[in-house]
């Protein structure tokens, strides 16, 4: 993972179907992997270099996941990992850290998102707490160490508690409880990281900082200087429609893009 983050890494996101037990699932569980497994296959074959598989569209979301969708959230990242070379990464939307580190422990994968690591933020589900003290508990019980912990900051669609809370202060505060990068974002999912915001991290903290929306073809040769890699999904979707699948020629048109600007650097 270190050597992702030196080259500008750029993470495509599998946003799974709505899985069991959530309002929009449609009952074929097949369904869900055929889906996932191509928009992984989709991205590989363009040119990501890593993934993560994320519960997206289990609205209305809750912070912490049901039995039935954990073990349809493996199901999907096993089906996945079988079909691709590159890292891959687990997120448990919204805020199920535990269940993130589980499933990677379970199916190999390499890294977890985590979108409230030390923040106490509001939610569409109540109040979510920091989950830097268990995370680093759990993974170490069991014996997952490699799992690295991408960890947002004042993350989108929350709303922190203490508005006196600073970017650089959770910033600094991710690095002291054990992040191995930080993620910053827009407001809202496709909505671009502000750059001034970005820059505040990069002053405070030494881990790799990446932005977790937003990211186009059209800002990347602004953000690709300052930032070590980029979360994509909204960019790579047909129509730029976060529900629909990923697009070949989108998602290559951007790796080209991002290839032309690395070799610049």
């Amino acid at each position: 993972m270190a050597d992702l983050f030196s080259k500008k890494c750029i993470i495509g996101m599998v946003h799974c179907p709505a899985l069991p037990g959530t309002k929009n699932y449609d009952g074929n569980m097949q369904n869900v992997i055929d889906r996932a497994v191509a928009d992984a296959k989709t991205l590989s074959d363009a040119g990501v270099d890593a993934l993560i598989v994320e519960n997206f569209n289990d609205y209305p979301m809750t912070n912490y996941l049901q039995l039935e969708q954990v073990a349809a959230l493996a199901a999907v990242a096993q089906a996945v990992k079988e079909v691709i070379s590159i890292p891959m990464g687990i997120d448990a939307a919204f805020t199920d850290t535990k269940a993130s580190i589980a499933i990677a422990v379970a199916t190999g994968a390499d890294f977890i998102r985590i979108p409230v690591f030390v923040d106490t933020v509001v939610t569409a589900d109540g109040i979510a707490f920091p989950a830097a003290g268990e995370a680093i508990r759990y993974r170490r019980m069991l014996g997952a160490e490699h799992i690295q912990f991408l960890a947002d900051i004042q993350t989108k669609h929350t709303h922190m508690v203490s508005k006196d809370v600073t970017i650089e202060e959770s910033a600094e505060l991710a690095e002291e409880s054990g992040a191995d990068a930080i993620i910053v974002t827009g407001q809202h999912t496709g909505q671009a990281t502000p750059v001034d915001v970005i820059e505040k991290v990069r002053k405070v903290s030494k881990l790799p900082v990446l932005v977790g929306s937003g990211f186009s073809v059209k800002n990347a040769e602004e953000q690709l200087k300052i930032i070590d890699g980029a979360i994509v999904g909204s960019a790579f979707k047909e129509g730029g429609i976060i529900s629909n699948p990923v697009e070949f020629e989108k998602t290559k048109a951007v790796m080209d893009k991002v290839n032309e600007i690395r070799a610049k650097l």
